[in-house]
């Protein structure tokens, strides 16, 4: 398994949890990102640059176990930082040459651990995997798309050549989400939707106390959880929910970017702000909400992501009220959906008439708990299935 998101990542990470739960029943090495030049001479006082550099200068932490079937490869090699190069002769030429180096460590650590028969998984890196089949004898390769990269110039300039080549290279590709899966079918018609799982069994049970910042709120309120940035999130939907409904309390769970500091939200005096709070306590405040939204700006970065938080505030038994999207389809037998303002207020006054409807909190927890890693690693492997 191989992609954008190493081992050490700071935050939680969907590739991670799916080797988890792979490796419950099947050997997996998973392989960190290549040290590449740039971030040897820029990033050297980054912990996990570190870790790349004593991998790649004194062999230590090339392979590690990370659990009975599962082991971690830091590759200690160092690629070009490639992405500045104009498309062309050049930048392939030095881009399949990092691929075959990164490829050169992988069969090594394969051979070292004796898989037979692999299978390749590569997480949305259409540049530092984009000839690992072509240079690693492996049964079936899939490319597994969680977000839509091409939106984020880094990655457009050459991933718009790229991403689509990866997906029409690989055997299956797998999305985590209905848009994506439409969008991958374009290059390749063996492309199903998998699903995510959700580690939400803490939003189920609450024994924390209400959030001192929060208890003095009254009700009813209207909570969010999650980074507060415009290019996420639809300022304009939150000051018009505020304004029409002054008798809502709005609150507001997680770091602001400068747009939304300098926004009118902070000056009105029915919304509240948190700031950044650690995961374990944001159950206590999601049990505090009696309604939660996801009031997502529609945009190419947002269009095709699966909203994690969606299932933890239903395994909360919350009544959600969030944007309309692709994605979102799945969910419209357990959210309400709304694509402006006026759907919005509606649903959150329907959504407040539920409180206390036990019967309808049971049907949300429990479908959120149907959205589980073992569930979404069996459509993984179904998929395979189809090829071979």
């Amino acid at each position: 398994m191989f992609g954008l998101q190493p081992w050490d990542i700071e935050i939680g990470s969907n590739f991670k949890d799916m080797a988890v739960e792979i490796a419950r029943h099947n050997r997996v090495l998973y392989v960190n990102r290549p040290l590449d030049r740039i971030s040897y001479l820029r990033y050297r006082n980054d912990t996990k640059i570190k870790a790349r550099i004593l991998s790649l200068k004194k062999k230590e932490g090339v392979l590690q176990p990370a659990g009975e079937k599962l082991w971690i490869l830091n590759p200690p090699i160092l690629i070009e930082s490639i992405n500045w190069m104009p498309a062309g002769a050049l930048y392939n030429y030095f881009n399949k040459r990092n691929n075959r180096k990164l490829a050169g460590q992988i069969r090594q650590a394969k051979d070292e651990l004796h898989f037979k028969s692999p299978i390749l998984i590569i997480d949305n890196d259409f540049f530092n995997a984009l000839y690992l089949k072509d240079f690693l004898e492996v049964d079936v390769m899939l490319y597994y798309i969680r977000d839509y990269l091409l939106s984020q110039s880094y990655f457009k300039q050459h991933g718009a050549k790229a991403e689509p080549a990866i997906m029409q290279k690989a055997d299956v590709v797998i999305a985590n989400s209905l848009y994506l899966c439409n969008y991958a079918k374009q290059y390749n018609a063996n492309s199903f939707y998998i699903g995510q799982g959700c580690d939400v069994e803490s939003f189920i049970k609450n024994n924390n106390p209400v959030p001192r910042d929060v208890e003095n709120i009254k009700t009813p309120l209207i909570g969010y959880c999650g980074n507060l940035t415009a290019s996420r999130l639809d300022i304009t939907l939150l000051e018009e929910i505020a304004t029409q409904r002054p008798q809502w309390n709005i609150v507001l769970v997680g770091p602001q970017d400068n747009a939304f500091k300098n926004s009118v939200l902070n000056k009105m005096s029915n919304v509240f702000f948190t700031g950044s709070k650690p995961a374990t306590e944001l159950p206590a405040y999601v049990h505090h909400f009696d309604v939660c939204i996801n009031p997502q700006l529609i945009n190419q970065m947002t269009i095709g992501n699966y909203p994690r938080k969606i299932d933890e505030y239903l395994a909360a038994g919350k009544p959600v009220v969030a944007t309309a999207t692709e994605t979102m389809q799945e969910f419209k037998n357990h959210v309400y959906l709304c694509n402006n303002v006026q759907e919005y207020i509606l649903a959150i006054e329907k959504a407040l008439h539920e409180r206390g409807d036990i019967g309808a909190e049971q049907k949300r927890v429990e479908y959120a708990l149907s959205h589980t890693w073992q569930a979404s690693v069996q459509k993984l492997y179904k998929s395979i299935s189809t090829h071979k």
